[in-house]
């Protein structure tokens, strides 16, 4: 890596945008706010993901360069109103990252990736303590995040928090259980009970996914993509 050419490739990426937001600038640029962004910063996020789900190098390339933007884009207006700039991003992940990795910074000895993952939850923990920024532990899990994904982390964090959880033969029992009275309830008179369970079966299954070892944010996107291939190969052979 050539650090001379990544810095100037950065520093003149940070200039534009100032550029864009500032006099003689772009007015749709400049007229941008953080609550105008955060949709955008959304999307962006998104379309990465998508790009590394296709496994193109140069569409992967493309897509973080644009959420590259966004971060810029957001630090830039964060300088402009005195709360933060780019400098304190950086630094700011920086430190973190020293932080909660003390098995490469520091003298502690982990085993394997699982105690690393324990250590990391215990140094956050910690953290977020020290701040008072959250009453729960579970308050650490953003609201905003697709709800399968969130479903994976609520009840990720509650396990590593030693919270009580189903065992996986007392969880699957639930869903069959769940099922059948969602099937003996009428569609018509017990619409709000009919919600709340299929909202409930919704959760155990995020749940029971996770103790599989797998992510129901990632297996629902990828039954999606099977519907949809499977959708078009059937209007291609009507066609």
């Amino acid at each position: 890596m050539d650090k001379n050419r990544l810095f100037k490739a950065l520093v003149d990426l940070v200039e534009l945008v100032a550029r864009l937001r500032g006099p003689g600038g772009c007015p749709w640029d400049a007229k941008q706010t953080f609550g105008s962004v955060r949709m955008y910063l959304l999307e962006e996020a998104y379309e990465t993901v998508e790009a590394i789900e296709k496994g193109e190098p140069r569409e992967i390339c493309q897509e973080l360069g644009d959420l590259l933007f966004q971060i810029l884009f957001l630090s830039h207006m964060g300088e402009e109103s005195g709360g933060f700039d780019l400098f304190e991003v950086m630094t700011g992940i920086h430190e973190k990252m020293v932080r909660r990795h003390p098995h490469i910074f520091g003298s502690t000895a982990v085993k394997d990736a699982e105690e690393v993952s324990l250590n990391w939850a215990r140094i956050k923990k910690g953290e977020k303590k020290e701040s008072r920024q959250n009453d729960s532990p579970l308050d650490t899990v953003p609201s905003g995040l697709p709800a399968l994904l969130r479903a994976h982390r609520l009840t990720e964090r509650a396990s590593k928090e030693g919270m009580s959880e189903k065992e996986q033969r007392e969880l699957t029992d639930r869903i069959h259980q769940s099922l059948g009275e969602i099937e003996g309830l009428d569609q018509n008179r017990d619409r709000e009970l009919i919600r709340r369970k299929m909202g409930d079966l919704l959760l155990d299954m995020a749940d029971l996914s996770r103790k599989k070892g797998f992510n129901a944010e990632d297996l629902l996107r990828s039954a999606n993509q099977r519907f949809f291939d499977r959708f078009q190969e059937a209007e291609e052979g009507n066609g």
